[in-house]
């Protein structure tokens, strides 16, 4: 019995001291988040650890934001982290308040950009707003193709722009893919239009009535979906132009599709 003893004690000293050991060996996480000491000494309005950016565009950028805030009296802040992160830190090292915004540069998930706002800033630019920001410059895609760099520096351009003219409801600039998709909706909207606007009775040209009925249908997909995002992001004509051709010569295709049609069956 004794015996039996000694080896449960002998067994169990042993299993609390390989533990004891692997948690010795094992990284203190606390040294890696929300740690004060990853703080430069001077005053600077990026702190890029996770080296996303050059000496010489860090040095732009921060030069820029500081005249940026002299300006307009806005703060924008950029913090690039990957393993490490001085944390809720950087609150009282930039003395963020209600006019700041915080740019927070991260690889280390699907989206690389976060933001954090006060809250006079989202009275100029809602949470819609953030939310494209950060869609459109954050993602993979863009970041594969683009790199991290553009990614922090362009979304601060679309910031500093719509703070400067006094708030967006969304994000300045309209990109290809964006333009490609309503160039899509508004041919669609075009063909819908068309065909309700075919001839049903003898006599009848324009089917006015059923082009009436079928409105909203057409008008969401080419003035909500087609004109809209264009008009609201850029002032360039080409695009609405295009959309509006697309829109019309899908119309007009729909329309005289039972004309093509008769005269494929009377040729055969």
């Amino acid at each position: 019995m004794q015996r039996f003893l000694w080896r449960h004690l002998l067994v169990c000293f042993t299993a609390f001291f390989l533990a004891g050991s692997i948690w010795a060996m094992l990284p203190s996480p606390a040294l890696a988040y929300n740690n004060p000491d990853l703080l430069p000494d001077t005053p600077t309005p990026v702190i890029d650890l996770a080296k996303s950016l050059t000496e010489i565009q860090e040095q732009r950028l921060a030069k820029d934001l500081e005249q940026f805030e002299a300006e307009t009296g806005w703060k924008l802040r950029v913090l690039t982290q990957y393993d490490r992160t001085p944390g809720k830190a950087v609150k009282n090292f930039w003395g963020l308040n209600d006019k700041s915004v915080l740019l927070v540069a991260d690889a280390r998930g699907g989206n690389i950009l976060n933001f954090n706002v006060g809250d006079a800033v989202y009275q100029l630019l809602p949470r819609t707003f953030w939310i494209e920001l950060q869609t459109r410059y954050g993602n993979l895609y863009f970041v594969r193709d683009e790199g991290e760099d553009q990614s922090i520096l362009q979304s601060l351009e679309s910031i500093k722009t719509c703070l400067r003219q006094g708030g967006c409801r969304v994000v300045p600039g309209l990109p290809r893919e964006q333009w490609i998709l309503t160039l899509i909706t508004s041919v669609v909207g075009g063909i819908v239009c068309g065909f309700a606007a075919q001839p049903r009775r003898q006599g009848q040209i324009f089917a006015w009535q059923w082009a009436l009925i079928f409105s909203p249908l057409w008008g969401i997909l080419f003035i909500a979906f087609g004109i809209g995002p264009v008009v609201t992001r850029t002032s360039e004509w080409l695009p609405l132009v295009r959309n509006i051709a697309g829109f019309l010569i899908g119309a007009l295709v729909a329309y005289l599709s039972p004309i093509f049609s008769r005269s494929s069956a009377s040729e055969t």
